[in-house]
């Protein structure tokens, strides 16, 4: 198939952003990416604003955004009455959230070495980890 070099078909689409032709077409379920208009043919003919929308997507994902946050932060570029102070706000809050997954996985790493800590290795039958793991008391609760 013959495309000019402004549109892209969603196999290309895929190929210059490193996203897959299923999320692409998620996003578009989803809203945040918007409908490309049809060929004649019928197929999807994707321009350079899907293009740069789609880093910008996927950019936010590799950061660790959520897809409503996805969304606060198009709506805002959308709208074209964004702020830098809006849009560093939303970060902040973002990094936030990031450095409390941070301190929570910490913890949760704490535990497992705790519980690993109490098993020999050996090739025995009974196994402190799995006593653990199976504790109907839940005892596992994260350590602080």
């Amino acid at each position: 198939m013959v495309q000019s070099m402004d549109e892209f078909t969603i196999g290309a689409l895929s190929e210059n952003t490193g996203v897959k032709i299923e999320t692409i077409r998620y996003y578009e379920k989803s809203g945040i990416m918007p409908n490309p208009p049809r060929s004649a043919g019928g197929f999807r003919m994707y321009r350079e604003e899907h293009l740069n929308r789609l880093r910008f997507i996927r950019r936010c994902r590799q950061l660790g955004f959520s897809m409503a946050e996805i969304e606060g932060l198009l709506g805002l570029v959308d709208n074209h009455g964004y702020t830098c102070g809006e849009v560093r706000s939303l970060t902040m809050e973002h990094a936030d959230m990031v450095k409390q997954k941070i301190k929570d996985l910490k913890r949760l790493e704490k535990t497992l070495r705790s519980i690993a800590a109490q098993c020999t290795g050996k090739e025995v039958p009974e196994c402190p980890i799995i006593d653990a793991l199976q504790d109907p008391n839940d005892q596992l609760a994260l350590q602080s």
